[in-house]
């Protein structure tokens, strides 16, 4: 299965800015690109599912997976690497910010037969997704977990949830470094530990603060 996986290089992250200026945000965005393409050369090699990852970036990149500049909005460079006939191989289209993503986890999306197979994430987005039917595209704008189950319904498609957490939880804002920092065993979570970050609980609530020394 080819496994697309978009990365921006450039100014990511900019949600992030309140807790990382610009080159962590660009150091921190490809500790979890690589956290990503981990599990998923590690699904390769201890559960035999063949997965061929293509980093789908918007400037030149160098990493360990095969990398395809495309510099247009994200929902025409995936349309163009989804399936265009009934013979095509399936594609999976999955986030470069799901530094929590497992083997297992992967696997999970893998695994259901339908036309589509949606990992929905947090806030309404599609963090990753398998199209096996050539009248599918994708649409990131806005919702777009909620797009996505139209166009399936519309094109009269099957289609397959995964009710995940460590598909559902990418990375785009401050509150986001908990699960990080809680959940994380790879780079993403290794980076933030040696940038000073930890988890704190105040009133409650679960935090994170940043040692200045």
């Amino acid at each position: 299965m080819r496994v697309v996986v978009p990365f921006a290089p450039e100014r990511p992250k900019t949600r992030l800015a309140p807790v990382l200026d610009e080159a962590e945000r660009a150091a921190f965005a490809r500790a979890m690109l690589d956290d990503t393409l981990s599990a998923l050369s590690t699904l390769d090699r201890e559960r035999r599912v063949s997965v061929e990852p293509l980093v789908l970036s918007t400037a030149p990149l160098d990493c360990d997976a095969a990398v395809v500049v495309d510099d247009r909005p994200l929902t025409d460079a995936v349309n163009d690497r989804l399936p265009a006939s009934d013979s095509d191989d399936p594609v999976a289209v999955v986030m470069a910010d799901l530094s929590l993503a497992t083997p297992d986890a992967l696997e999970r999306l893998f695994e259901p037969d339908a036309d589509v197979v949606i990992a929905p994430g947090r806030g309404g987005g599609t963090n990753a997704l398998v199209v096996r039917h050539p009248d599918f595209r994708v649409d990131y704008h806005g919702a777009s977990v909620r797009d996505h189950r139209e166009i399936v319904r519309d094109a009269e498609l099957s289609l397959a949830e995964v009710d995940s957490f460590r598909l559902a939880t990418d990375v785009d804002e401050p509150a986001d470094l908990v699960e990080v920092l809680l959940h994380g065993t790879g780079g993403a979570a290794a980076w933030l530990r040696e940038a000073g970050f930890s988890v704190v609980t105040a009133d409650g609530r679960v935090d994170i603060e940043r040692n200045s020394g």
